[in-house]
């Protein structure tokens, strides 16, 4: 099952190839969700500052039954805070809401606040200062990895020319009909694993017919199909259900895409509008 498989970053630690995210699930509802994907098989979690659930996934962790060191936990530091002090305090922040000794990954959730997404201004400074103190907790002990969200190339470039730690991650927004390859392919040369959120485009995609002509093809799901298809491209896809029924389901990815069926799927023609979840944290335009 994909659940007990697993990528191996940059500094040997080891991550768990699906990932369940958590945007917008409740903070109140979360940690039944995480327990419920636990049951499943999972053993990756997705949460953010940005969330404003990360006390309820911390809960969810911590009476899963199942030992932390078996568990993988991933948060992000909120997109508007470029200074090391607040960077810090952040850090600290985080682990009191999960109520954890240790986050197993901690990212930049953006290299631009929330309100200035991709107009123009990169932020260098601020990264590297947020950075700064994201590798004087990974070399504590408080963080086992250290990565980033939404980077695009020049933003990874600041930090590995000027940071003491490369990142080990970036998880940009991929999936079926908008698949950032030029991105996807400089990141995967640097060593670092890229992580898919939003592989199933927030559900957007689940009426296209032709992608729903090929998930019959191989008698699996549309979310399936998008789901494998981040796999084979090496990606680490996060799915997000609130629903054990679906979270079950996206873990049945058990079968393989054609090379000519990968080809489609890569050429599709991109979803330009995601309804209602084109909203903050995740999207800012």
């Amino acid at each position: 099952m994909i659940t007990t498989e697993t990528y191996t970053l940059a500094n040997e630690i080891t991550v768990p190839k699906l990932g369940l995210g958590t945007w917008m699930i409740e903070d109140d509802k979360v940690a039944q969700v995480v327990r419920d994907a636990v049951e499943i098989g999972y053993r990756h979690f997705d949460t953010a500052q940005a969330y404003a659930n990360e006390k309820g996934v911390g809960e969810g962790i911590r009476t899963c039954g199942v030992d932390r060191k078996e568990l993988f936990v991933t948060t992000k530091l909120e997109a508007g805070i470029k200074d090391y002090e607040g960077a810090k305090a952040a850090i600290e922040g985080s682990l009191e809401a999960l109520g954890l000794d240790y986050i197993d990954m901690l990212l930049i959730h953006a290299p631009q606040p929330w309100g200035e997404f991709r107009k123009g201004e990169h932020f260098f400074e601020g990264n590297l200062a947020a950075w700064s103190a994201m590798e004087e907790a990974y070399k504590a002990g408080k963080l086992r990895a250290i990565g980033v969200s939404n980077f695009e190339k020049v933003d990874l470039e600041n930090l590995i020319e000027n940071g003491t730690v490369k990142p080990m991650v970036n998880q940009v927004l991929a999936h079926v009909s908008n698949t950032p390859f030029d991105l996807i392919e400089y990141t995967q040369s640097q060593d670092i694993l890229v992580e898919a959120y939003s592989p199933v485009a927030h559900g957007k995609i689940l009426d296209n017919a032709k992608i729903g002509e090929l998930a019959g093809k191989y008698n699996v799901s549309i979310p399936q199909l998008c789901i494998r298809y981040a796999l084979q491209l090496g990606l680490l896809p996060l799915p997000k259900s609130a629903t054990k029924a679906h979270i079950e389901s996206n873990a049945q990815v058990d079968f393989a895409i054609s090379a000519e069926d990968m080809e489609t799927l890569k050429t599709m023609e991109r979803i330009k509008d995601y309804g209602d979840a084109s909203m903050f944290p995740v999207f800012a335009g």
